[in-house]
């Protein structure tokens, strides 16, 4: 009996938590892994995967599978904290999702080294994410622009545990 609206607001903080355990396959798997850097906490891949990425046996890469793990963590957490913060109409939650999202696969995505098609210097996903984030910031904008609706005491049920004195 959910409205969309309130569904998509209801779904929107697990979504980011799914997708931050689904990342760790990518680690399993050692796939869709960054450039090559030094820092303490890059990532060793078997000599064949680097191989097979055109690099010496020895190359450790930036580990984005555990970037987007966490941004998507730190994502549900901002909002649940915008959920019980601010007065969000249904729908505006999952917006805040989309945005968030977007940004940070943006973000992810020019870091990998995989192979994806490229257009005008940013790879495809690259050019989603600004998509989504430009549809999902459209529609919180053109949505605060709607009136509020008003509710009157007809539209609230009675609850049937309280009893009138």
């Amino acid at each position: 009996g959910l409205s969309m609206a309130g569904t998509l607001t209801a779904a929107a903080p697990a979504l980011p938590v799914a997708q931050a355990i689904g990342r760790w396959g990518n680690w399993f798997n050692q796939e869709l892994f960054g450039r090559p850097t030094d820092v303490a906490w890059a990532l060793e891949v078997s000599p064949a995967k680097a191989a097979a990425a055109g690099y010496p046996p020895d190359t450790t890469f930036h580990p984005t599978f555990l970037y987007e793990s966490l941004w998507n963590l730190a994502l549900a957490g901002v909002l649940i904290a915008a959920e019980r913060r601010l007065n969000l109409r249904p729908g505006r939650l999952f917006a805040l999702y989309v945005i968030g999202y977007g940004v940070g696969r943006f973000w992810v995505e020019g870091l990998r080294i995989d192979d994806a098609s490229e257009w005008a210097g940013l790879r495809t996903n690259q050019w989603m994410a600004i998509v989504i984030v430009v549809v999902a910031g459209a529609f919180l904008i053109v949505d605060r622009r709607r009136p509020e609706p008003i509710v009157t005491v007809e539209d609230v049920e009675p609850d049937p545990q309280v009893t009138p004195d």
